[in-house]
């Protein structure tokens, strides 16, 4: 039986929840009427309700915060590996390969330049660089579920947003090899680390989206149940944390084989759509109450350079990418500017390259969390923007 305390907790997060949920109404019709996307509105909220602001969010609630973020990423991936269906991208493949590669090396470069010519260390820089190549996925594919804005420079921008956290991890894992090589330490390790996160995400995709590509579906004739799709979504991000490997790109390699492969399928994807909403308010408002803004007074000139070079590097390497592959003048010039949001799979890395370095976790944290703030709240607006952009060419 619950305690007098236990219930009081769980009442209070019930009570929390509920008022969320209620106020993302009013939110989303704010967000409808002004320049600034649901998602900045939702962080904002967050930031507001939690210990930094009023410190509304109960505790149990706030600590939730892990598994809430997982599931609503789960769903993402799921749902932006539903976005590449092959023969829709058979004209602008290119684009999204070329695009997404030169925006993450690019960035990584102008970011390691930018931070080694203000002294920062080399393996510092490196890191540094590797983490501002990701950008996120939630935020981005919020945007345009909000804007319903449809076209083809909103399908190539999730698409590039799909697989450009794969080249993130990949650039990660070379610095990461790098950085060791400088301080004297094996690299074999990083580089194995790397590849299993990645090589084994794609195999565990795999392993699950093929047979649901022709399991789901049945009971309920061109449509998964709910129970089918958020069994697969669980199932695979409970597979991906056991075997430790990329939760995000496994379902999105999911995602893909399912939208690929099920025929019988009208739409994989609806059931999912119909629940994810309410996890994306919890994740978006639970990460706003999550940001330290007293982190931002102790970066200095290395967040600056950071913020600039990043975005700098976004916008050049999307121009790049897109001149290489003979985007639209709207893609090569916009699409940059669209992929700043950065906030769960940056930060994870942080923590990552910590393990790998303890003596460099507090500069490394500090810089990417305060960044985050920036990168959070301005780079959905910015990628409405593209969005009302392209409509207008």
């Amino acid at each position: 039986m619950l305690s007098n305390m236990d219930i009081s907790n769980q009442s209070a997060i019930f009570i929390a929840i509920g008022a969320l949920l209620l106020i993302s109404l009013a939110v989303n019709a704010v967000g409808q009427r002004t320049a600034l996307p649901r998602v900045t509105l939702l962080l904002l909220l967050g930031v507001a309700a939690g210990s930094e602001g009023l410190n509304l969010l109960p505790e149990g609630l706030t600590n939730s915060f892990e598994l809430v973020t997982d599931i609503a990423l789960l769903m993402v991936g799921f749902l932006l590996g539903g976005k590449l269906v092959f023969a829709q991208f058979r004209n602008s493949g290119s684009q999204v390969l070329w695009i997404s590669l030169m925006g993450a090396l690019v960035t990584a470069i102008l970011v390691y330049l930018g931070a080694a010519l203000i002294g920062v260390s080399y393996d510092v820089a490196l890191l540094l660089g590797a983490i501002a190549s990701a950008t996120a996925p939630a935020a981005i594919y919020d945007v345009i579920d909000e804007s319903k804005l449809q076209s083809n420079y909103a399908n190539t921008l999730l698409a590039v947003v799909a697989i450009d956290d794969a080249w993130a991890l990949l650039l990660f894992g070379v610095c990461i090899a790098i950085a060791s090589a400088i301080n004297g330490h094996a690299i074999a390790d990083s580089l194995a680390f790397v590849a299993w996160d990645i090589g084994g995400a794609v195999l565990l995709g795999l392993a699950i989206g093929l047979p649901a590509s022709y399991l789901t579906g049945r009971m309920k004739p061109g449509q998964p149940m709910l129970i089918e799709a958020m069994g697969c979504v669980l199932l695979c991000g409970g597979l991906a944390q056991a075997f430790h490997v990329s939760y995000l790109i496994s379902a999105i390699v999911m995602g893909v084989c399912i939208a690929n492969f099920a025929r019988h399928h009208d739409y994989p994807f609806h059931e999912i759509e119909n629940i994810e909403w309410p996890f994306m308010v919890l994740f978006f408002v639970l990460a706003g109450a999550s940001i330290d803004l007293s982190a931002i007074v102790t970066i200095g000139l290395l967040g600056l350079v950071y913020t600039v070079t990043r975005c700098l590097g976004k916008w050049l390497g999307a121009f790049i990418g897109g001149t290489l592959s003979g985007a639209p003048a709207m893609t090569r010039n916009w699409m940059g500017l669209a992929m700043l949001p950065q906030a769960g799979v940056g930060i994870g890395l942080a923590l990552a390259a910590a393990q790998y370095f303890p003596d460099h976790r507090q500069v490394l944290l500090s810089v990417v969390v305060s960044t985050t703030v920036f990168f959070e709240l301005a780079g959905p607006v910015l990628t409405r923007l593209t969005l009302q952009q392209a409509m207008r060419h």
